[in-house]
């Protein structure tokens, strides 16, 4: 059976929507190879509208390896209101008939199913013990998107220590960054 695995950026307070804002500026080499893998591991994309019409355009666009293979790869969209897409091989799964399309699709022999960001898709996944793995890219900044911080409040933070909890709890310990204390 296939796996669906999520991988989602998220700041300190919880924002996923403006990632624009904040997340750019911790793109490393590192973090790069990681995205590649999951992608690489991955022969379909899953997706929601907003997020597919997102991607889209901001993907068909691009040239080298990761977009290349983001344009080329299989997507799956999931959708009350698209009859069909225009990016690559994409096939919609109408939203009231999505749960069981999407059990079906694990089904198929392939690899794993990438879906990028948290909305209704994935939680109604979770609902239906259909995702298997979500890998939350937890970045270090108080974005201002979330219920810890009023709307553009934004600080930068630097990491200082993890600490994995048997219960599954990680404490993660933050100090302001110099960058932070300078704004």
């Amino acid at each position: 059976m296939r796996k669906i695995i999520n991988s989602t950026y998220v700041s300190l307070d919880g924002d996923i929507e403006k990632l624009d804002q904040w997340s750019f500026d911790y793109w490393s080499d590192e973090m790069d190879r990681y995205a590649t893998k999951l992608l690489g591991d991955a022969d379909a994309l899953l997706m929601g509208r907003d997020t597919y019409v997102n991607f889209a355009a901001a993907w068909s666009g691009r040239a080298g390896a990761f977009a290349d293979r983001m344009n080329a790869i299989d997507k799956y969209v999931v959708s009350s209101t698209l009859n069909g897409g225009d990016w690559g091989a994409t096939t919609v799964f109408h939203q009231d008939k999505a749960v069981e399309e999407l059990a079906a699709l694990k089904e198929r022999a392939g690899g794993d199913i990438l879906m990028y960001g948290f909305g209704p898709v994935a939680k109604t996944m979770l609902d239906h013990d259909l995702l298997d793995e979500i890998h939350f890219w937890v970045h270090p900044v108080i974005a201002g998107g979330g219920s810890l911080a009023a709307d553009g409040f934004r600080h930068r933070l630097r990491h200082t220590g993890t600490k994995a909890l048997d219960t599954g709890v990680v404490v993660l310990s933050y100090e302001r960054s110099n960058a932070a204390a300078a704004q």
